[in-house]
Parts: C-alpha cells; structure tokens; sequence
C-alpha cells in the first residue's frame, strides 16, 4: 500500500485519496481548535504560503480524541480555520488517530515513523509528518514543534 491510496474524507463528506497531492512534500498535522497549540496554525500557513508554489502543501486532520479540544462540527471547523488564521491548506473532516477507529492514514503514518521509544501511537494534538515527494514518510515531529522549525526540513526535500 501507498500512502496515495489512502482514502480521506473532505471537510464537505466528498472521499478522496492522497493520489492528489502525488509529488508534492505533505505535511501532516492532526489539529484542533481548542488546544494550547491551536496557534500554530497561523505557522502552518506561514509554510503553505513560503513552500506550496514549489509543490509543497500542510493537510490537516482535525481530531477529538485528546481532551475533546476538536468539538465543533466538520463546518464549524471550517469556518474557525478561516476566520481565525486564513487557512487556505486542506483541512479534512474529523478523524481518530488512535484506537480500533483509527484513520488508516494515520495507522500507515505511526507505522512508517514511531514515535518515541518506537510508540505508535499519537500522544497529543499538532503531531506532525513530513513525507517526501515520493510519498515516503520521512520524519515525525512532537506537538510542541513549531511550523517554523521544519522549514529547512521542507526546504531540503524540495531541494534549494
């Protein structure tokens, strides 16, 4: 399996794969709009704005799962991006991360990159995935690292 076969849900319920982002650098965040690191999203779009001419993009998957900090409907949701941060980077529906309900994006993810003492699962909000231009999973970043701190990550995969 690629991680392009992966099947995803847009924010409007329409199923998609990542088959559409194929030789783009992806960074994947799962969010929330409620979380201590919900302003970190204004930095995820600074990257989307500096890197997405070059063929890079953020995409990001709210979730509910750590401290119900994602309550708001698919729309809500939506609109908080918008108002709040501009966000003009995909923002997907709500998905789980951990558990038997697990998106299997996010189960190829935590496979491809374990976390520490090689845990699989996601510990909070804002866990980051940088993954190549050939769909190759290359890094994985704590909630607590900023958008900022990847820039070169993401500006070597795109090649200077």
């Amino acid at each position: 399996m690629s991680i392009y076969d992966c099947t995803v849900v847009t924010a409007e319920g329409n199923e998609t794969t990542l088959g559409a982002y194929q030789g783009q650098v992806m960074l994947i965040v799962n969010t929330a709009s409620k979380c201590g690191f919900t302003p970190q999203y204004k930095g995820l779009q600074e990257l989307q704005e500096k890197f997405s001419e070059r063929g890079f993009t953020v995409l990001a998957f709210p979730c509910n799962q750590f401290g119900h900090q994602e309550p708001g409907s698919n729309e809500e949701i939506q609109e908080f991006c918008k108002l709040t941060y501009d966000v003009t980077f995909p923002v997907f529906a709500k998905v789980d991360v951990n558990g038997s309900e697990a998106h299997p994006l996010f189960k190829y993810l935590k496979q491809a990159v374990p976390g520490i003492l090689n845990s699989e699962s996601i510990k909070w909000n804002f866990t980051k995935f940088l993954v190549d231009q050939n769909g190759k999973v290359v890094k994985r970043y704590a909630p607590q690292a900023t958008p900022d701190s990847m820039a070169d990550d993401i500006e070597n995969l795109l090649g200077r």
